[in-house]
Formats: C-alpha cells, sequence, structure tokens
C-alpha cells in the first residue's frame, strides 16, 4: 500500500480524536485574523492607543530610549500590537544599545514582511506584520549575534505575553528521522508550531557535540523538539505528517544517511502523546502499510541536549547548498503536496 493511504488512515484517527476538540478554532482564528488585515482606519483608531496607531498605520517613530520593552528582561513572546501576531521570544531579543528593542531574529512562518524603504533620503528595509501591515521599525545588518541582523523595532509596535501564560497551552515532543536538518525544515512552517529546535537525544552522554553524534559511540540520535499549540495542530497531525515525511521501516537509516544517529525514534512527555503514538501505530501496522515492520523506537523523554548554532534553521538559511536542493527540497515539495493544508502561509 502506499503512504497516500497512510496518510488516509491518519486523517481519520485526527478526525475521531481531534474534531471534537478545538480543532475548529483553527479555522475561526484563521478567519479572525485575515478580518483584522481589513480593518478600516476608523476601525484602527478605535482599537488602538494613538501612540500604537502613530507607529503601526502611520509609520511613525518612538523618541529613542522612550518605547516600552526597552529594558524589559521577562520571558515570553512578543506579538503585534495590531493584531497579536507573535513576532519574536525573549530568546531572540538583545541589547544593542541603539535606543530601541532589537531582535536578532523572528520566529519563523512568515510572520514579518521586509520592504525597501526610501523615505527621509535613506535606503533601509522596513519591516511590517505580515499579518496586519503594521509598521514595526527597520532591519539592519549589523547584529552581533550569528545571524548578523538586528530588528530594530518599535516598543509601541509590541505588547508582550509572559512565558508563565503561555506555557500552560505549549506541549512538546521529540522526534527523530534523519537528518535534522531534514526533520527541522519539514515542521518548522506548520500551524500550531512554535519554535523547532535541532539537537540530540536519547543517548547516555551529556551535552553531546556534532562530532560526537556522528561517531556513532553517545548512543544520540539527531532529532528535533518540536513545540507546538495542540489547540491549533493536534499530535495526531504531527504523526500523521513524521510518519510520511520519513520512512521509519529502515533501521539506523534515511537515504543516503546512515548511522545509529539517523534512526527513526519519538521521544513522549506525557500519557496522551504517548496513547495517541499507539494507536497510530496499531492502525499502520493492522492496514499492512508497509512491507518491512516500522521500526522506530518509542521512549518516554529523558532529555535533549540542543545542537551547535549552525544547525539550527538550517535548510532556510541554505537552500542553495548541494544537501538541501537534493535531500531537503523533494520532502518540502512532498510536504506541501500532501499536507499543504496544515501549513502556514506567508
Amino acid at each position: 500500500m502506499t503512504r497516500h493511504y497512510l496518510a488516509f488512515i491518519l486523517i481519520l484517527l485526527t478526525h475521531f480524536q481531534g474534531c471534537s476538540q478545538k480543532n475548529k478554532n483553527v479555522d475561526s482564528n484563521n478567519k479572525d485574523d485575515s478580518l483584522m488585515t481589513k480593518k478600516t482606519d476608523d476601525e484602527w483608531k478605535k482599537n488602538l492607543t494613538p501612540n500604537q496607531y502613530y507607529i503601526l498605520r502611520e509609520k511613525g517613530t518612538e523618541q529613542a530610549g522612550t518605547g516600552e520593552f526597552l529594558f524589559n528582561k521577562e520571558n515570553g513572546v512578543y506579538k503585534c500590537a495590531g493584531c497579536g501576531n507573535e513576532l519574536f521570544t525573549d530568546n531572540m531579543k538583545f541589547e544593542s544599545h541603539c535606543g530601541w528593542p532589537s531582535f536578532d531574529r523572528e520566529i519563523d512562518g512568515g510572520k514579518i514582511k521586509q520592504i525597501e524603504d526610501f523615505s527621509h533620503g535613506m535606503h533601509r528595509i522596513e519591516i511590517q506584520c505580515a499579518k496586519c501591515g503594521g509598521h514595526l521599525g527597520h532591519i539592519f545588518d549589523d547584529g552581533p549575534t550569528n545571524t548578523g541582523k538586528r530588528y530594530c523595532v518599535n516598543g509601541g509596535a509590541l505588547s508582550f505575553e509572559p512565558r508563565g501564560k503561555i506555557e500552560k497551552s505549549i506541549d512538546t515532543i521529540t522526534f527523530g528521522g534523519g537528518c535534522f536538518w531534514c526533520m527541522e525544515a519539514i515542521f518548522q512552517d506548520l500551524k500550531g508550531v512554535k519554535s523547532v529546535a535541532s539537537g540530540y537525544a536519547g543517548g547516555n552522554k551529556s551535552n553531546a557535540t556534532y562530532p560526537e553524534v556522528c561517531s556513532g559511540e553517545t548512543g544520540h540520535a539527531e532529532v528535533i523538539q518540536i513545540a507546538y499549540d495542540p489547540a491549533q495542530i493536534p499530535i495526531n497531525n504531527l504523526l500523521q505528517v513524521f510518519f510520511n515525511l520519513h520512512d521509519p521501516t529502515t533501521m539506523n537509516k534515511q537515504g543516503a544517511d546512515e548511522g545509529t544517529q539517523y534512526r527513526s525514534i519519538i521521544l513522549y512527555r506525557n500519557e496522551a502523546q504517548k496513547s495517541a503514538l499507539n494507536k497510530v501505530l496499531n492502525a499502520i501496522e493492522q492496514a499492512k502499510i508497509y512491507d518491512q515492520p516500522v521500526v522506530t523506537e518509542v521512549r518516554p523523554f529523558t532529555q535533549f541536549y540542543k545542537a551547535e548554532d549552525y544547525h539550527q534553521n538550517y535548510y532556510k538559511q541554505n537552500k542553495t547548498q548541494p544537501y538541501c536542493r537534493a535531500v531537503i527540497q523533494p520532502k518540502m515539495e512532498k510536504l506541501e503536496k500532501l499536507f499543504g493544508e496544515l501549513k502556514q502561509r506567508q
């Protein structure tokens, strides 16, 4: 049987287990976001403070050193003050001494648009909220971190949600399905996925490095850690994508990548994830989806070690590299073909 049939089996599981919960919220949230982009000028004035309106709708700039959140060090998420679009997290913020809140990258998923700006006799790159078109600030290539970027943002264009409130609705699971560059790219742009980090797990060595993991002596697999909102993307959708976008029947191997670090593995964090996973595996077995048995390793999560910075967001930063073009791009095309409805649209 083909993997299209596997997708059908898992879609049924998702329907029976998820539609009675909160799946309908995804559609309603998307409609609300769409309406936000079509507000009239009077509606914006009614919903925003004068300062927010000046910045977001009139492309104003607050005086240096006066903006909200400039010195904020609390953990959480920075959102567009106009529509609530999640733009940055606290670990992306840094002190630039420029007088405005600064970030070295944005949350994945096309949250921000970049537009050439020739105002005031200068050539700059303006950044706008991709959801409502609100003016945020500008981006510069003088950042001190490995991204080399500095998102210079007006504090008045932002709102902030503390981490404690967010964590109540966010769940996390760890997948390994070959090279983590592939897995990271696949899950980054799914609706409801808040973050994806590449790293190592499932082994016995603390703080392993990439060369150590590649040696096969640590027992670790290359994995991705996915933080997601179950109200927006149920665990069954994540499992559906996982089992369709890699081969779970090959032991310690995905394509040309061979070694224990490339094994298929899922590290679950709670009983709900474990139960959903067991049901999916049973469905695959009963339907005889594959000619060979599934060898995906399933075990409770213990520890995740984040990989080196150059492994993070790899595909998006290296799309023209031969490996990305030959191995990852076909997977992305398959993702679009099978699960286009699950992806965030930029």
